[in-house]
């Protein structure tokens, strides 16, 4: 699987044994999984060779990365909305001296940030005031400030960095991961999102074993409520259970005899059998109570700090991929005091992150990712005031990440002298894609999955590595 092709299998095959696949279906959802234990007990030993070569060659299972790599884990957090990159991450101090004046080639008037930018650690990277807990984590992020993209539309350019593709389904960053490394724990979901829209964690035509799987997590949220599926329902012992299972990978043993493999039955089977396994595994990996009181106070006692110290223990526990939802960003109007408010969501809880995962060790194999869908104009409608906004920006925006083999402390391209257009070493969405797949162990042009009679890939058939943020 590690950078091969796979054919997919042909949807329709499977009709050609209705009555049976059709059956098994109702027997399956008639019972709800409650099947009598003499029955299984008496086909359990059979069962057991046909579980363990399931087990030997299930897709999710962990494989080790084709080229040299650091980072095996990703924690990536969507800022929604599109952040300003001149209030953020992209100083431009000469704003200032164009304030309230035409820009060539914009709408509207300079705005200068209304935020001083400061140096911060050893490195000297320049990062907003809006950020004093990131400031202190400096040395150990890596800013893009070149990044660009192809339209200034909410809808297909969050759907261009999360999937590559800015209007056709294709399968999202997450499930490219979890398709080329598959997952180090097979008690849990090997691609989680915490938050989000469907689009930016779906399988596509990946097996359907590949995409996210949604958490509804929220502070204080009972936690067999955060994933679906986690209740158990009929309140079978664990014993029982793991028989029902048992008997559904039987049958499903003897459907393949007979007629071609049905993949939607058995990614359905897969997922009870998962199910099963999360009852214990899952509930304890989103119980944050479990942690000191002094690191729930370091993350932050909001929703998103208890979102991104469960995106720690989840990477702990050998989650491949995590995605948060830390939207917010469309600042059109009073930007001044609307972007502090969402700043400050993110500051602490992402700071506390980077140093959290350091201290345990962890950063290293865990790349983090922070960025919108683009950027926002330098400039604002009407006059520079209290009530000024951004409007939307293609042309160029900033992102960071950590962690993962990426070069600390440095900030990467550059913008022009007012954060208009890229002046150095530009990167496209498919760049950025191209590098988060290399620094995993991948060779963008090689992780790819025959579809309709072609190879696909994640940076379609784009995408440069950007060396110069590797280390």
């Amino acid at each position: 699987m590690n950078g091969q092709n796979k054919a997919m299998r042909n949807p329709d095959a499977a009709c050609g044994n209705v009555q049976s696949a059709t059956s098994r279906r109702d027997f399956l959802s008639r019972t709800g999984m409650g099947l009598g234990v003499l029955a299984l007990e008496a086909i359990l030993q059979e069962t057991a060779p046909v579980r363990a070569r399931a087990a030997a060659i299930n897709p999710l299972a962990a494989h080790a990365a084709p080229l040299p790599s650091k980072a095996k884990a990703v924690i990536h957090i969507f800022a929604g909305g599109a952040p300003s990159h001149v209030d953020t991450f992209d100083p431009k101090p000469m704003l200032e001296k164009y304030r309230d004046q035409s820009l060539p080639g914009s709408s509207g008037v300079a705005f200068p940030s209304p935020f001083k930018f400061e140096k911060h650690g050893k490195s000297g990277l320049e990062i907003s005031e809006l950020f004093p807990t990131l400031g202190g984590v400096a040395d150990d992020m890596c800013v893009i400030r070149s990044l660009f993209t192809d339209v200034p539309a909410h809808g297909p350019a969050s759907k261009m960095m999360n999937t590559g593709s800015l209007v056709l389904s294709k399968p999202s960053l997450g499930s490219w991961v979890l398709y080329g490394l598959g997952t180090e724990n097979l008690n849990l979901p090997g691609f989680v999102a915490l938050g989000g829209s469907a689009d930016y964690r779906q399988a596509a035509f990946l097996p359907s074993l590949f995409q996210g799987s949604r958490a509804d997590f929220a502070r204080g949220k009972p936690v067999n409520k955060v994933l679906l599926n986690l209740n158990n329902e009929f309140k079978n012992s664990p014993d029982v259970q793991q028989l029902q299972l048992s008997l559904a990978h039987k049958m499903n043993e003897m459907q393949m005899q007979g007629v071609q493999h049905d993949e939607q039955l058995e990614a359905r089977i897969q997922s009870f059998e998962l199910a099963f396994h999360m009852q214990a595994a899952a509930t304890d990996a989103f119980d944050i109570t479990k942690e000191p009181a002094a690191v729930q106070e370091r993350y932050g006692k909001t929703d998103l700090g208890a979102k991104l110290l469960c995106a720690r223990r989840l990477v702990e526990r050998g989650v491949r991929f995590v995605q948060i939802d830390a939207g917010g960003w469309d600042h059109h109007t009073n930007l001044q005091q609307s972007i502090q408010r969402t700043s400050t969501a993110i500051d602490q809880p992402a700071g506390a992150l980077i140093a959290d995962l350091k201290e345990r060790g962890l950063l290293d194999s865990t790349l983090i990712i922070w960025g919108g869908e683009f950027g926002r104009t330098p400039t604002t409608a009407g006059r520079v005031d209290q009530n000024s906004g951004r409007d939307h920006h293609a042309g160029c925006f900033s992102v960071w990440m950590a962690g993962g083999g990426t070069k600390g402390g440095t900030a990467y391209g550059a913008t022009d002298e007012v954060g208009m257009t890229v002046a150095e070493n530009g990167v496209h969405v498919h760049d950025l894609h191209a590098t988060v797949l290399r620094l995993l162990g991948f060779d963008h042009t090689k992780l790819t999955y025959r579809y309709n009679g072609r190879d696909f890939r994640l940076t379609d058939n784009y995408g440069k590595i950007v060396d110069g943020v590797i280390a």
